[in-house]
């Protein structure tokens, strides 16, 4: 295209749902629902992890790393879709564009990995209690984590950095509720084949090699369970993941869905798909966590009556 007659995109508008304003509106009341149970629930986590000493463990501190990602992954965008719901003109500048866009990939990358590192940990707890705090001693959970960070981080910037190198000829209307990397591509009008395998090869490697690992572990425990001789100690080794595996159920269902669905006309529900991935499991996480584990409803119960007295 002659460079003549491009024009320079400034800021981009958001489509969402603005042919169906009442829609909107319903969705404005349920994800400001959603988003005030994300703050309360995930710092409740994370601060019940700090003051309780019980919860001093690995599994909780990448409990607290899992919180965090919930609350900065869904602040990144939740707050500027509520106000964009409410709005006629529901527009984003190109760089917080590109911020928004960096940050929900990187955060989700970041948790899939980190899901992965939960899982060993369980792996860890179950199949070696005995050698469980010299294995998973705090110096190998901050590297664990380190490592899902920086994964995460390398590989969003690698995908913001090829979407962003391409041009945008006036067109910038994004239809969806916020700067999802898939819709940003669909308005270049340049060739995208680069980022389309670049992200393909990334999400493969990345989901693949989580779900991998996550999967060996839970072989390797589910043996292990089974190799038990009372149901006593059965029932109590499956407590120690009962939070775990629903949470990557979850997520990786969610994610597995979006990408393996058979292709609709309808735009709307990919959205709607999209932002029960971004904010719904965000909002379930700590809800799962404190209701399948013993060790949180007694800080909760600790913290409460020593407040009392």
């Amino acid at each position: 295209m002659n460079g003549a007659n491009q024009t320079v995109v400034l800021e981009f508008i958001l489509l969402g749902l603005s042919k169906h304003h009442n829609v909107e509106i319903v969705l404005f009341v349920l994800c400001l629902a959603i988003y005030l149970i994300i703050l309360l629930g995930n710092s409740s986590l994370i601060i019940l992890s700090i003051l309780d000493s019980n919860l001093h463990t690995p599994m909780y501190f990448f409990l607290s790393n899992l919180s965090f990602m919930d609350i900065f992954g869904t602040s990144s965008f939740v707050p500027l879709m509520l106000i964009n719901f409410l709005s006629v003109r529901k527009t984003i500048s190109f760089p917080g564009c590109a911020l928004q866009m960096y940050l929900t990939l990187a955060l989700g990358t970041t948790e899939s990995v980190l899901l992965a590192m939960m899982a060993y940990d369980r792996y860890v707890a179950i199949c070696n209690p005995l050698r469980y705090t010299i294995i998973m001693n705090m110096r190998v959970c901050v590297q664990l984590a380190a490592i899902s960070w920086i994964v995460g981080n390398i590989n969003s910037l690698l995908q913001t950095i090829l979407t962003l190198r391409l041009s945008f000829c006036g067109n910038n209307i994004i239809d969806h509720f916020f700067c999802e990397i898939l819709a940003v591509l669909k308005l270049a009008c340049v060739d995208i084949s680069l980022n389309a395998f670049v992200m393909m090869g990334a999400v493969t490697v990345m989901i693949m090699t989580s779900v991998l690992l996550i999967f060996i572990s839970y072989m390797f425990i589910l043996a292990t369970i089974l190799r038990l001789n009372s149901a006593e100690g059965r029932k109590k080794a499956f407590s120690t993941c009962s939070a775990h595996l629903p949470v990557v159920i979850i997520f990786f269902g969610t994610i597995l869905f979006m990408y393996l669905k058979p292709k609709v006309k309808d735009p709307d529900s990919d959205k709607l798909i999209a932002l029960f991935y971004g904010a719904v499991t965000s909002m379930l996480n700590p809800i799962i966590y404190s209701l399948r584990n013993k060790e949180v409803k007694a800080a909760v119960q600790k913290i409460v009556f020593s407040n009392r007295t």
